[in-house]
């Protein structure tokens, strides 16, 4: 009988592993139908990415000035135009220019930095300023993003924009 028992509690062990499967194709099947059938709003979504830089509480916000797609004057039969950004914060410029091979930009008054590209709740890519205030990455960001400068002591954090 004592070896019936030890059947029983070994089964009994097992079956959570068995279980744990089970939950997380439940788990996988309740995300898609909730994804689906109730979707969270893009506005949300921004929102809740953008609250995300915040969590850099001393950071300085620099705020968009300038955005080729809105303040620019298109050119007649242009394509593949980079879009050029400008951000603005106390005494520092930031610009950048967006392109379908990556994005390159450069800080004003020429600087040193490390760069940070946020692109949702995750770290992005690390990029560095040289002296001139240069910086370049490959990768084009693919949907919302910001930047993250940390220069001379101060953290400085770009307003979120789609790519």
């Amino acid at each position: 009988m004592d070896d019936a028992m030890d059947d029983d509690d070994i089964a009994f062990e097992e079956a959570p592993g068995e279980g744990e499967s089970d939950d997380s194709a439940l788990e996988a099947e309740l995300r898609e139908a909730a994804a689906i059938l109730d979707p969270v709003p893009a506005e949300l979504r921004l929102l809740a990415v953008e609250a995300y830089a915040l969590h850099d509480l001393d950071a300085k916000i620099a705020e968009l000035t300038f955005d080729s797609l809105v303040d620019a004057i298109p050119v007649r039969g242009a394509v593949d135009v980079p879009r050029m950004l400008t951000f603005h914060t106390g005494g520092l410029t930031v610009d950048v220019e967006v392109t379908p091979r990556g994005i390159m930009g450069q800080l004003l008054p020429p600087q040193s930095a490390s760069i940070e590209v946020l692109d949702g709740p995750r770290a992005g890519a690390a990029l560095t300023a040289d002296d001139m205030g240069r910086f370049a990455s490959e990768a084009r960001p693919t949907g919302p993003f910001a930047l993250r400068l940390r220069a001379g002591g101060e953290v400085v954090v770009t307003e979120w924009m789609r790519a």
